[in-house]
């Protein structure tokens, strides 16, 4: 029942898209226009960051985090990725970024 009456909104909220649109003119003050507003800002900056991330446990149909419904297979994603992680950081992890190279190739072999 949910889904038909989702449906039939949705149909009708598209329909409703096409509908003629009254113009009417409003001018808009100086003062409605210099209104900050610090709370829409701070949603527009902090929401991508949410969205995105719950994208990664997503649940794939299987209502599990990540599509894993075995918790052992869980364990090995995540311990290998740390295991590659510690390897990097073992070899690159105090590298300093002072030395980074910008500069270009000598071929010449001196």
């Amino acid at each position: 029942m949910f889904k038909q009456i989702f449906s039939f909104l949705a149909l009708i909220s598209t329909a409703a898209a096409f509908a003629p649109v009254n113009q009417v003119a409003r001018a808009a003050t100086s003062l409605a226009m210099e209104v900050p507003k610090p709370i829409v800002a701070a949603t527009a900056g902090f929401m991508p960051a949410i969205l995105s991330s719950t994208a990664a446990v997503a649940t794939e149909g299987t209502n599990e985090w990540f599509g894993v419904d075995d918790l052992r297979v869980l364990a090995v994603l995540f311990v290998g990725h740390w295991a590659i992680l510690s390897l990097w950081l073992g070899a690159y992890g105090d590298a300093d970024e002072d030395e980074d190279f910008f500069g270009e190739i000598d071929y010449t072999g001196r």
